[in-house]
């Protein structure tokens, strides 16, 4: 069958996301790395992106660890520049997509107050023709059920689904339901893919 929509994580697919970099440009790999042991701040983005409430969340962690309360507190308050840099090709490719007349959704683990926040900071996320925010759906990939939503809401069948994420569990778990998928591992292997699929053209998906 045909690829009837073409689906976008966000995070490291069109947008970097790699918290650990900002903290080491800010207080170095070291302290980081003993931050990072002591506290599981990637726990705590899972109940932001579960729905529990952004500031709510980092402010009770940082309460949690007192040694660790200002650094964690830049979570919230520097939030956009771990969510950063955006990677333009990728970009593009929805845009191409879209231009074409191809269905465009969105399907990622973001909370629903740093989603609103981005979005306005980055004005291709409200360019999709669906949104799939974890945060709103109360559930986070890769457990099955979000996909399974994503096929109810959109009513299309699953193998004509062609969807990008840079996690192999959440790769696996579209594949699982019969998604057809792609391993984000830079965006020119994302665009042969869609080229591949007859999505794209090669001129197309040239950025």
């Amino acid at each position: 069958m045909s690829i009837e929509a073409v689906i976008f994580d966000i995070g490291n697919v069109l947008i970097e996301w790699q918290p650990e970099r900002h903290y080491d440009r800010w207080i170095g790999e070291d302290r980081r790395k003993q931050m990072f042991a002591k506290v599981d701040l990637h726990a705590m983005n899972d109940r932001i992106d579960s729905g529990e409430n952004w500031r709510d969340v980092i402010y009770e962690t940082a309460e949690a660890y007192p040694a660790w309360r200002t650094e964690i507190l830049k979570w919230h308050r520097d939030w956009i520049a771990l969510a950063s840099p955006v990677i333009p090709h990728s970009v593009h490719l929805l845009r191409a997509l879209r231009n074409k007349g191809v269905p465009v959704f969105a399907l990622t683990n973001f909370g629903v107050e740093s989603f609103d926040y981005a979005s306005s900071i980055y004005s291709f996320l409200n360019e999709f023709d669906r949104r799939y925010v974890s945060g709103h759906m109360k559930v986070i990939k890769p457990a099955p059920r979000i996909y399974e939503m994503v096929e109810q809401d959109c009513g299309l069948e699953p193998e004509t689904l062609l969807f990008a994420d840079d996690r192999p569990d959440n790769i696996d778990a579209a594949i699982a339901r019969g998604w057809k998928a792609h391993l984000f591992e830079h965006p020119q292997g994302w665009a042969d893919c869609l080229v591949s699929h007859g999505v794209l053209t090669a001129e197309e998906a040239t950025y």
